[in-house]
């Protein structure tokens, strides 16, 4: 018990340093005023309220990801294992990998919170041109920023061909699964429209299921046995696979259709 609290005595005195992040918690604080009333309305509304918590607790965390980026500095974190391309390589490849590079983490916490808004069922039905906008901003963002980004920094990924295989992969899924929500919606098509709006936030999500893993890798010592590149590899699959399987088990479940029941009545 006295280790948590310490933790969270020394998370909130890293927060307080941070005129950004108190600005964060400050917005999220807000935020909650008048999203929480809203969730009440709706079924199973204390699990959708902890939901919305996590959401921006996760997005928290890949704000504290992001920080040491804004210095802009090459030979730090993530980047550091990019040595190669950014100092050994060609200076039209440098540039574009730090250009998509810094749009990719820079729209995630974008992404990550607009995403989130789309299933809250009040939202849609009493204030359907917020769920809208923040629709196009969520649809917008992956299709001409986020995505694009992570198709080239996937040819670049760590590990090997596999690893790299799999990115691509997730950013050319990702991109089409959030443009066919985009066209099912323009076609009015309402429950498989949810249905790939479903999946493409669990797509959405492998950025901090990805870290979850990386966190308890390293927290724990797992995989003590298997080599960087191995760990790398599964990371690769498993970041975004059991996402999707999870969306498609709810779609089994008809969760989009009750998702939605109410409209369709309407």
């Amino acid at each position: 018990m006295q280790d948590i609290l310490s933790h969270l005595y020394a998370e909130w005195r890293f927060i307080a340093r941070s005129q950004f992040l108190s600005m964060y918690w400050i917005s999220v604080l807000v935020a909650c005023i008048f999203i929480f009333p809203i969730l009440w309305k709706e079924k199973l509304a204390f699990i959708k309220i902890l939901g919305t918590f996590l959401v921006f607790f996760f997005t928290y965390r890949m704000l504290i990801i992001t920080v040491p980026y804004t210095t802009w500095e090459i030979n730090i974190d993530f980047l550091f294992t990019k040595q190669k391309i950014l100092l050994g390589g060609k200076e039209w490849v440098r540039n574009l990998y730090l250009s998509v590079f810094y749009l990719h983490i820079f729209s995630a916490p974008i992404v990550l919170l607009a995403g989130a808004t789309q299933f809250s069922r009040t939202l849609m039905y009493e204030k359907a041109q917020w769920h809208r906008n923040i629709g196009k901003i969520y649809v917008g963002v992956i299709l001409f920023i986020s995505a694009p980004a992570g198709l080239v920094m996937s040819f670049y990924a760590n590990g090997n061909i596999v690893s790299k295989f799999s990115f691509v992969f997730l950013s050319s899924l990702w991109w089409f699964v959030t443009f066919w929500s985009y066209k099912l919606i323009r076609e009015k098509k309402l429950i498989p429209h949810a249905n790939w709006m479903l999946r493409s936030y669990a797509l959405t999500f492998s950025a901090i299921t990805l870290r979850i893993y990386m966190f308890a890798i390293s927290k724990f010592d797992l995989f003590n046995t298997w080599t960087d590149i191995e760990i790398y590899v599964m990371l690769s699959f498993m970041s975004w696979m059991p996402n999707l399987l999870l969306a498609e088990l709810l779609i089994y479940k008809s969760f989009s259709k009750k998702l939605m029941q109410k409209k369709i009545i309407a």
